[in-house]
């Protein structure tokens, strides 16, 4: 693949980045949408869709980013940045016609719910300015997505991988591209996707405009911003997803056996929550057994279809699901409208996990809490992580039932009744293995399925005693 030649002002990959630390003197914020020189029709329907004043991010980055000046902002997701990228690209794309397979702007981002949520939130401005948009991510039909560039479109969202699949195939030409974004960089390079990243960079037209948006600034997406920014505008002006001031944090230490009942009172509360675990496998199983229990739940996670997980979405952001049982899937680019608790049933292992997870409430200024169930032998370590990632939680011993954890998520008991048909959820062995299904308080958890130790040795016993009174004829 022929690689177009670096920008001016950048460095070789062997040399030290220069650190992006002291902002770039930049136009000065603005108040309002209408003081900016947007076209007409963006500020039509900014304002038909009730959007007048912009958050800190697109106030500080707008009018630079319409001056053509490359931009790096840092902002926790829900800050408001994909305006604060989507309006000037579309701005200083507008007037212009793309040919076959050439697109003239394109947004790097890293999940395919984030693409398609990106799309979403520009399609309404894309349409004033008349302005085609093209989603490219894996899971769906390549063969449209061909179709869509082939048709022509200015604007492409892609995730990288899909859209390092096009340009192998010839079905997307980047030279034309003048207005690159990068969306949640540093969950790219987590990703492992730095590569492709990089490749799309030097792709694209040499001299044209680069916006890179990211919740964090380490060394990967330092490397990014020294090879190919040139003079950056740097805008910080978002706290850490665990620094707002609107967001709680709690640390509920659960009884092992008690785990899988804590968490399916929390899923019966009024109003919607997401939960975290860590595998797929165990996504399903509480998925299963919350439905089983009465609670409308789904199941987000990479082993779903793009249909199912954007149907999966659609449903909870419109409230037939109340419940979304996720991976860290679901840990970025999500955004749902009043989304009040988030539960980490599974811990996470990193810092920057745990913001991301918490990211998805507290959003444009909204509260917000965030709960993470941990059994005693795992308190230490979870502590020593959320310090880490600077937060200071509250810290609640809860047992199912108790009004302490009603208090802190809303947790109510289940209906009970199964929403697929089969049979009322089961109530497995009291056991200290996780999940083991809906358990209560330690008073009722022996007769909840199997007999205890107790009672299996009594029944030996009255057996024994029986046969031994039919061996004497009594």
């Amino acid at each position: 693949m022929t690689h177009q030649s670096r920008r001016p002002g950048t460095t070789p990959h062997d040399e030290k980045p220069a650190q992006p630390t002291a902002p770039s003197t930049g136009a000065p914020s603005v108040a309002s949408f209408a003081a900016l020189e947007l076209p007409a029709p963006l500020l039509r329907t900014l304002d038909g869709l009730g959007v007048r004043e912009p958050f800190p991010i697109q106030a500080a980055t707008l009018p630079s980013a319409l001056a053509g000046r490359d931009v790096l902002g840092r902002g926790r997701t829900g800050s408001g940045k994909t305006l604060a990228f989507g309006l000037p690209l579309l701005a200083r794309t507008s007037g212009r016609r793309a040919e076959a397979k050439q697109p003239l702007a394109l947004v790097l981002v890293p999940t395919r719910e984030l693409a398609q949520q990106v799309t979403e939130a520009l399609t309404p401005y894309a349409a004033a300015v008349g302005l085609r948009l093209a989603t490219v991510v894996g899971g769906m039909s390549i063969g449209r997505q061909i179709a869509e560039l082939r048709d022509g479109a200015e604007v492409v969202v892609a995730t990288p991988g899909r859209l390092h699949d096009l340009v192998e195939r010839k079905a997307c030409r980047l030279g034309r591209v003048r207005i690159t974004v990068l969306d949640e960089a540093d969950q790219m390079c987590d990703m492992g996707f730095l590569p492709q990243v990089t490749e799309a960079l030097d792709l694209v037209h040499p001299d044209g405009q680069r916006m890179l948006f990211s919740a964090t600034l380490d060394r990967d997406v330092d490397q990014l911003v020294a090879d190919h920014l040139h003079n950056p505008v740097v805008h910080s002006v978002d706290p850490s997803a665990g620094a707002v001031t609107t967001m709680e944090h709690h640390l509920l230490v659960v009884h092992g056996p008690d785990r899988y009942a804590v968490t399916t009172e929390i899923a019966a509360r009024d109003g919607r929550v997401l939960l975290f675990l860590d595998t797929k496998h165990a996504v399903d199983r509480l998925t299963q057994h919350l439905r089983a229990s009465g609670v409308r739940a789904a199941a987000l996670h990479s082993g779903k279809s793009q249909p199912q997980r954007t149907r999966t979405l659609a449903q909870f952001k419109d409230g037939q699901v109340t419940v979304l049982v996720a991976t860290n899937v679901a840990a970025r680019g999500l955004h749902v409208d009043d989304l009040d608790l988030v539960v980490n049933v599974d811990p996470p292992t990193d810092p920057k996990d745990y913001l991301h997870r918490a990211g998805r409430t507290a959003r444009a200024g909204e509260s917000g809490r965030v709960v993470t169930l941990v059994l005693t032998g795992q308190r230490r370590e979870t502590t020593r992580l959320l310090a880490e990632a600077g937060i200071e939680p509250t810290v609640t011993k809860v047992r199912s039932g108790e009004a302490e954890l009603s208090r802190i998520t809303g947790a109510k008991a289940p209906s009970g009744t199964p929403l697929d048909g089969g049979p009322p959820a089961s109530r497995p062995k009291n056991t200290n293995t996780p999940f083991r299904g809906l358990g209560t308080s330690k008073d009722t958890s022996r007769g909840t399925g199997g007999k205890s130790r107790k009672t299996g040795e009594a029944r030996k016993l009255a057996e024994a005693r029986k046969a031994a009174r039919v061996r004497r004829g009594g």
